[in-house]
């Protein structure tokens, strides 16, 4: 066992300066256990106190400074609240004011005349003469005589720290500290030597030492990256490991044929030309399929990118090799569209489609059980009610599941248990997932990509109008009606009160009847205070066509599919993230009659609002926005990832640090198609450091 081990496991509350009280304060506030956690607990800035100016080259225009020089004076000045410590500081070229407000009965007492300190502070400006307001005072050593060796690191504190006396500087001198205690031999390396060499990295044991104390923002620099390359190597190497023992290990059902059912399908009742994108995506299915494996696949395309299109050409090829299909949605009406959708491009072919959903109860139920267990149903569609235990299948070989975000990870493992081998899965989104961040959360699943849209689709028009325009965006949706078409009005979910959300869209809903009068106008409201069954009834009567305009929160964001809406007007588009908004302009633009997407705003915007409005405006492309929206909020809001936990990063962000992600990636596909089980040489310091790490990782618990 190597020393490190022993002394990085040592509770915090061991080191020198810290004891039980502040360890038990260190532990709660900022999740600080061991000395390994203070080890990684990285300074985010610098403050550089290497050099030394002289009091006479100072011009007022400088930011923070640091003098060096004697206090020659001392006087309080001022009556009762304004009373203040002035001290007179002077170096061989001249002298400064020294100012404190605050705490200055303390100063007077420890500062002593005459002896020589380092000064750091902001400069300011009274009655025209530089001075420094509380300056940080420290007396000179030999060391410190031409400024500091080190650039300052500054660490992230709380309240309840400070008023212990934890301040960023203190956290500081605890890192110096365990610094003094550790030698560069006891942190070993974990990188291969091949991969340092090639990207010039740091060797680690450095990079720890410098990214506390640095001697220059280069130095500090290079140490970062050395750092953040190797949290986003690891986690690749781990992702990637995960993946290459889930196709070695997983058995998964031979579909030999593209049979009979396929080819008549695909030569006689395909309602258009596949696009490339889908005929691509379909190949990599395909050849899944053959490989004798377990296939897990993310299907990712835009809203009508044709993703349903692929779910039903593989559920043909399981078909055709004597399996039967399911595809579970979401939601009901979901659910109700897909079996409507596939019945009726199936109703000419020898293929029976069912629906499983809450609501089918009785004599229906028990029918559709039967059949499935007796394999006369070849594709049985359902929301969560396919779990269920009674839902029992003859041969699953194809499951496929919509919009998977809305599924937890449990939820999708209960799919795998209706076989003894378990069926192909195949995830779909519709919620375009950035490259960087599908490289990391979904990094263990094969990722496959429709990029093009159906030949016929106009992109949408996205238009910004603010409350002053409003009368405006009433008569563009008049006019729109009266040529036979339907629009969405959609408001924000005010998540702190289902109350708010309630007024909110009530209020909205009477304020668009005052415009869209009965009986020439018929409104569908949709909110979460109703009951389920009326919601239903007022989303098909816009479905059908019954009412012209839809009021609603954004229950709506998924799936629907009224190919006659084409006006989608979003209200407050500041309260909606960027992929949020795309969802719901996605919702338009299903037939063949050009459609807008109308974004109203209050009247003043904040910067991030603004950003928001003009992406939207921009572009279309779901990738795009994924990515922009990902910049805005961070990848730890974006849809999913939350309960992954995989993006514990310490100190790497993926957005900002894609081109070390694209490249640790690379390197570690590299290292693992050569040395699968990490055997060779080079590859000890990687193999050795997995086996220490091994029984803290939850990464077996990943889908």
């Amino acid at each position: 066992m190597n020393l490190i081990s022993s002394i990085l496991s040592n509770p915090i509350e061991y080191l020198k300066g810290v004891g039980p009280q502040r360890g038990e304060l260190l532990r709660k506030e900022i999740g600080l256990h061991t000395f390994r956690d203070l080890l990684e607990y990285y300074p985010f800035r610098y403050v550089d106190r290497t050099k030394v100016d002289k009091i006479a080259h100072l011009s007022g225009m400088e930011d923070f400074v640091q003098i060096r020089g004697r206090i020659v004076y001392m006087e309080v000045m001022g009556e009762k609240r304004s009373k203040r410590l002035v001290a007179t500081l002077q170096d061989e070229t001249g002298r400064i004011d020294l100012v404190w407000f605050q705490g200055w009965q303390w100063m007077e007492k420890s500062l002593r005349q005459n002896v020589v300190y380092l000064v750091f502070g902001r400069l300011t400006q009274f009655n025209s003469t530089l001075q420094m307001a509380h300056p940080e005072m420290d007396l000179v050593t030999e060391e410190t005589a031409t400024g500091k060796q080190h650039l300052e690191p500054v660490y992230y504190t709380t309240e309840k720290l400070k008023v212990k006396g934890l301040t960023a500087k203190a956290i500081g001198k605890l890192s110096k500290n365990l610094l003094e205690q550790l030698s560069l031999a006891e942190i070993r390396e974990n990188i291969p030597a091949p991969v340092l060499q090639v990207f010039r990295l740091m060797p680690r044991a450095q990079a720890f030492f410098k990214i506390h104390l640095p001697a220059s923002e280069e130095e500090a620099k290079q140490a970062q990256r050395r750092l953040k390359f190797e949290e986003l190597f690891l986690a690749q190497i781990r992702i990637l490991r995960l993946k290459i023992r889930r196709h070695q290990q997983s058995h998964g059902f031979v579909f030999n044929a593209v049979g009979e059912v396929f080819n008549n399908f695909y030569n006689d009742h395909l309602p258009f030309p596949l696009t490339g994108a889908q005929k691509r995506v379909l190949k990599e299915i395909r050849k899944d399929t053959v490989t004798g494996r377990q296939m897990n696949r993310l299907l990712q395309g835009d809203v009508g990118s044709g993703k349903t299109m692929v779910a039903l050409l593989s559920l043909l090829i399981a078909i055709d090799n004597g399996f039967q299909g399911c595809l579970m949605a979401p939601t009901e009406i979901l659910a109700q569209q897909h079996y409507n959708g596939l019945s009726e491009l199936l109703k000419d072919m020898p293929v029976k489609v069912a629906l499983l959903t809450g609501n089918v109860k009785g004599k229906a139920r028990k029918t559709i059980l039967a059949e499935t267990i007796e394999g006369t149903i070849h594709i049985l569609i359902g929301t969560h009610a396919l779990l269920e235990n009674e839902v029992k299948f003859k041969h699953l070989g194809m499951a496929i599941v919509d919009e998977q975000h809305r599924f937890g990870v449990a939820q999708r493992a209960r799919l795998w248990e209706k076989n003894n081998t378990p069926p192909h899965i195949l995830v779909m989104t519709a919620t375009p997932i950035p490259r960087t961040l599908a490289m990391t959360v979904y990094g263990d699943l094969d990722v496959s990509i429709i990029d093009e849209m159906p030949p016929g689709r106009k992109p949408i028009t996205t238009v910004h109008y603010t409350e002053f325009q409003r009368p405006r965006v009433m008569d563009f949706i008049k006019e729109e009606v009266q040529k036979g078409r339907q629009a969405y009005i959609v408001y924000p979910l005010i998540e702190e009160s289902a109350n708010m959300d309630y007024e909110n869209v009530t209020k909205g809903y009477e304020e668009v009847k005052a415009f869209f009068p009965e009986p020439k106008y018929y409104i569908s409201m949709v909110h979460g205070r109703l009951p389920q069954a009326q919601k239903e009834t007022n989303m098909q009567r816009f479905v059908s066509g019954d009412t012209q305009i839809m009021v609603a929160t954004t229950v709506i964001e998924v799936g629907v599919n009224v190919p006659n809406a084409s006006v989608m007007v979003i209200e407050s588009t500041e309260r909606f993230g960027l992929s949020q908004l795309h969802q719901l302009r996605g919702r338009v633009g299903r037939g063949a009659e050009q459609s807008f997407c109308i974004l109203m705003t209050g009247n003043k915007l904040g910067k991030d609002s603004q950003e928001r409005v003009k992406v939207m405006v921009q572009t279309n492309d779901g990738f795009v926005i994924s990515e922009k929206d990902m910049e805005l909020r961070g990848p730890g809001d974006m849809e999913g990832t939350r309960q992954s936990g995989l993006l514990d990063l310490k100190l790497a962000d993926i957005v900002q640090d894609r081109a070390i992600l694209a490249a640790a990636r690379e390197c570690a596909e590299k290292i693992l198609v050569e040395d699968p089980e990490l055997e060779l040489p080079e590859n000890k310091p990687l193999s050795d450091y997995l086996a220490t790490q091994r029984s803290k990782s939850a990464w077996s618990k990943i889908s």
